[in-house]
């Protein structure tokens, strides 16, 4: 099933730089189904803007905040608002954030040297249900853990059945490429690259591209 997109994701974004939070706002509203509703500097912020406005879908958090930081906003969230989705846009890349914000309830943890393509596709995932964590970040994890693929939420070490096409793309998201590179190499759009992507998350049932490409090399379709 290819990655449809939702008519309007309603964005709660608590950044305290104005800069980066301006630029993400930017970036995020030049998407056609996404919309920055409503912004926040710290976590205390937040919390008031949600408890007015629950019409919000996705949750975009900084961890290093005044006042009130992401860590202590999750813990917050997952007992006053457990039904948002929550993603962490972090600079901090060491895997202690990485499971501490996921086992707060965090369903993405993205790196803010990511592409914007890569955004979007983990924005689009997550409010739909899906679980992310940024091929950078993942790639990094792999190295440093040896048991990842022991704790990788969802990981099916099953043999499932993939395309000649979901194979090259699979093999092109192992080597690093953006959506848009990899629709530039097979020449065909990035939103029929996006469908084959979640194509793979889905027929894997995998949470992240990290247990996406350990399943791959698991069963032999990577080397």
């Amino acid at each position: 099933m290819a990655l449809s997109p939702i008519i309007s994701i309603k964005v709660l974004l608590v950044e305290d730089h104005t800069i980066v939070r301006n630029g993400i706002k930017s970036l995020l509203n030049n998407e056609s189904n996404i919309q920055v509703v409503a912004e926040a500097v710290n976590g205390r912020e937040a919390l008031q803007i949600l408890e007015k406005n629950a019409d919000i879908d996705v949750i975009l958090l900084d961890l290093n905040m005044p006042e009130m930081g992401g860590m202590e906003l999750l813990k917050n969230l997952t007992q006053l608002f457990p039904s948002k989705k929550v993603i962490i846009l972090s600079m901090l890349d060491h895997e202690n954030y990485v499971w501490e914000g996921l086992s707060l309830g965090a369903m993405g943890y993205l790196l803010k040297n990511i592409s914007n393509e890569e955004l979007m596709f983990a924005i689009n995932h997550i409010s739909v249900g899906g679980k992310y964590i940024c091929s950078e970040l993942a790639f990094k994890m792999m190295a440093r853990t040896p048991q990842l693929s022991e704790s990788i939420d969802g990981y099916d070490g099953a043999h499932i059945d993939l395309s000649k096409r979901e194979i090259e793309v699979l093999k092109l998201i192992a080597e690093g490429y953006t959506n848009h590179e990899i629709a530039d190499k097979l020449f065909t759009s990035r939103r029929t690259v996006e469908g084959h992507r979640q194509n793979l998350i889905e027929k894997t049932g995998v949470k992240n591209s990290a247990a996406l490409i350990l399943h791959a090399v698991r069963v032999g379709i990577l080397k």
